[in-house]
């Protein structure tokens, strides 16, 4: 797919079709993420790929907002990265998800980004249990990686509309010399 059309039809997407990807599909799309760039090329993001419904139902409930969605995600991805490495490991994984998100529509999959690092399971207790304590209560993830975020994916049960028209303009700046 031409990248202009990748990065148009790149939506947020919270409705999926129940049809699995195959897991082809999944490991291609996670070795195209691991080609984002990294901080002094450390390469510390790290995927988990979650494709069994059992445990997609108890990643949507590690937040009481923003990830009950998870429920009709066919799979999802767990993107995390190793805070030994670099203390750039956020950026890094946010690199690499945005890459992840980009290569999902390019194999004609839609996705949604649910933040987990920092972020409460209850809304309205911010000091309370932690999303990411939650999710590290079942799935075995090694002590020295912490969770970005979730990436729900799948086939799109609609089309989404385009984004709307903004004033793109009014956020770049130009410094020239004269």
């Amino acid at each position: 797919m031409d990248f202009k059309k990748v990065i148009s039809k790149r939506r947020s997407v919270r409705k999926f079709l129940p049809t699995i990807p195959s897991r082809e599909i999944l490991l291609d799309i996670v070795r195209d993420a691991l080609t984002a760039p990294s901080s002094r090329n450390m390469h510390t993001t790290r995927f988990m790929i979650v494709d069994d419904r059992e445990t997609l139902d108890k990643l949507a409930e590690m937040r009481d907002y923003g990830s009950s969605f998870l429920t009709d995600a066919p799979a999802a991805i767990v993107v995390m990265g190793d805070t030994t490495k670099t203390d750039l490991w956020r950026e890094n994984c946010a690199i690499s998800t945005t890459m992840l998100q980009l290569s999902i529509v390019d194999h004609g999959l839609a996705s949604c980004w649910v933040h987990v690092g920092g972020r409460p399971r209850l809304q309205k207790e911010p000091e309370g249990a932690q999303a990411e304590e939650y999710l590290r209560s079942f799935l075995d993830i090694p002590g020295e990686w912490s969770i970005e975020c979730v990436v729900a994916l799948g086939y799109s049960d609609f089309e989404p509309k385009p984004l709307p028209e903004w004033d793109s303009e009014s956020c770049i700046l130009w410094h020239t010399k004269e």
